[in-house]
């Protein structure tokens, strides 16, 4: 029976920390403390600490604020991006415009040596 007991609740006396590899969470008892075991989700072996690894010390409401503000910044890069992709484009189009007027400068400047 492995102890390993992934995203599992905790109860008093337990141990919780990060997997080494793939940073699943994990639980197992006190008593296994400075054990190698191996993870439930990646199977690879994980050094169980001595003490618990705090998950998060953050409220349950301060997470969805925080959540509330990254869904509010993605948005907000994603505007942006779209704005710069419409300059970018309104850019090369002036880019065009203006290679054309340059080479219909030269091509007068031509002509206008052949006339003289």
């Amino acid at each position: 029976m492995n102890p390993v007991r992934p995203q599992a609740k905790s109860e008093p006396g337990d141990l919780v920390f990060k997997c080494q590899h793939c940073a699943s969470p994990l639980i197992v008892d006190a008593a296994a403390a400075g054990m190698t075991l191996n993870c439930q989700r990646c199977g690879k072996p994980t050094v169980v600490p001595t003490t618990s690894v705090s998950p998060s010390s953050t409220s349950p409401l301060e997470l969805t604020d925080l959540q509330r503000k990254l869904k509010e910044n993605e948005s907000q890069r994603t505007e942006v991006t779209g704005y710069i992709n419409q300059l970018s484009i309104q850019l090369h189009r002036w880019k065009l415009r203006l290679q054309t007027l340059n080479e219909r400068k030269d091509e007068l400047e031509e002509e206008l040596r052949k006339a003289s």
